[in-house]
């Protein structure tokens, strides 16, 4: 078996590689490039014409359902 001097090389080893690693990939400017392409695919800018559309869509939704309550409503009565 190893000495003791094998045995402090072995811890070193075992704690500088994290820590350096940790240092590494911690650095802001790769973190920040990260975040900011991850924010864009997640949540990309809104366009006008994607927000128009996708209100145009929600309302022909309310207006089919208030319809569909509509005519319930009819066939309650008779």
């Amino acid at each position: 078996m190893g000495g003791w001097k094998l045995e402090v090389a072995r811890m070193a080893l075992y704690i500088t590689f994290p820590v350096s690693l940790f240092y590494y990939f911690n650095q802001p400017q790769y973190f920040e490039k990260w975040v900011v392409k991850t924010k864009r695919e997640l949540y990309p800018p809104e366009s006008k014409t994607k927000r128009e559309t996708f209100e145009q869509a929600i309302e022909s939704v309310k207006r089919k359902q208030e319809m569909l309550l509509l005519s319930k409503m009819d066939t309650k009565d008779s």
